[in-house]
């Protein structure tokens, strides 16, 4: 990444790559139930993990956990129970951005732009912050593929898949190697040498919040 790491901004930014696990109860919006985040920084030429975040959250109580959701999370009911809701998690999370500026990595990351724009209320900062789509950036550096899942990407890339994968903090880990690669392959190859051309290659605005956050917050939590 000698390119990239040559870019004032680049090496200013901190890569936040975060990842939500939740339930999709039928006719509502995704309900969050555990977030991760890992924080990337770059030092010497490479990126390197400036802290980190992971938390369980609690549904509403109309919002069941299935045994399927079981199945493919290893995330039960009575974890969730002890949890502490989503604005309270949210708001814990957004407190420790506090050193800006930033960009919010996720593969698809449209999935976490709006489940982050549902919560605005408890988490500003991060829901003002730009993102970084993975998936996007693999289509730019890596075309051709038959698909770009995240399991995909790790085949492509040889990297193994994580104990836990589809749950929040694996997930933020394989993405943060994936991410790694991308950047590294598409600086060698000249796709990119500034952050802006990360931003233009792969990069999504906020979604904006929804017209009454606080009428959907009551409404969901």
């Amino acid at each position: 990444m000698a390119s990239l790491t040559s870019d004032p901004r680049f090496t200013a930014m901190t890569l936040v790559v975060i990842d939500f696990e939740g339930l999709t109860p039928a006719g509502r919006p995704a309900v969050p139930i555990e977030v991760a985040a890992l924080a990337l920084r770059s030092r010497e030429g490479r990126l390197v993990e400036a802290g980190r975040f992971e938390a369980l959250m609690r549904p509403p109580a109309d919002v069941p956990v299935t045994a399927r959701d079981v199945q493919l999370k290893g995330i039960t009911q009575r974890m969730l129970d002890s949890a502490a809701p989503a604005a309270e998690v949210m708001a814990r999370l957004d407190a420790r951005l506090t050193a800006p500026p930033y960009r919010l990595v996720a593969h698809h990351a449209s999935t976490e732009a709006r489940i982050i724009a549902r919560q605005a209320t408890h988490c500003p900062v991060l829901a003002a912050t730009p993102l970084l789509d993975t998936l996007r950036l693999a289509k730019a550096v890596v075309p051709g593929l038959r698909s770009y899942g995240l399991d995909s990407l790790l085949g492509h890339y040889g990297i193994p898949t994580p104990a836990g994968r589809h749950r929040a903090m694996p997930d933020v880990e394989a993405t943060a190697e994936v991410l790694t690669r991308l950047l590294g392959e598409g600086d060698a190859a000249d796709r990119w040498s500034r952050l802006i051309d990360l931003d233009m290659a792969g990069g999504l605005q906020p979604v904006r919040p929804p017209a009454d956050p606080g009428a959907e917050q009551v409404s969901l939590f």
